[in-house]
């Protein structure tokens, strides 16, 4: 199933949420973000249509799912892994505490398309 280019919000802090969140640096096309979340949350189904999300784990563990083809990443502290853009993917906590991670996203205009 390819992901269909649809109109993604260029914020998507509302529609979802975490323990904490804090911008490290926004430049034009990239940026980077870092999330730390509880046990039972998650960032929803979504993709992006023209970045990649490069994760980067600083504390806990990190569980990606991702569609076109689908595949499970689990990710501890050190380790990255890097979604193209237009991929579908979910990020949950894969830990029993809070996860840390980075999200490095680039090169190109940000965006967000949550998948319903």
């Amino acid at each position: 199933m390819e992901a269909v280019e649809r109109e993604g919000v260029k914020d998507a802090s509302h529609l979802y949420e975490v323990e904490r969140r804090a911008r490290h640096a926004e430049r034009p096309g990239f940026r980077i973000s870092e999330l730390q979340i509880g046990p039972r949350q998650q960032v929803p189904w979504h993709y992006h249509n023209h970045i990649e999300d490069t994760f980067y784990v600083l504390q806990g563990r990190v569980r990606l799912f991702l569609r076109d083809p689908k595949e499970e990443v689990r990710l501890a502290p050190g380790e990255t892994y890097t979604v193209r853009a237009r991929r579908p993917h979910l990020v949950t906590n894969g830990g029993e505490g809070s996860a840390v991670f980075l999200v490095l996203q680039g090169i190109g205009e940000y965006d967000y398309a949550p998948l319903t």
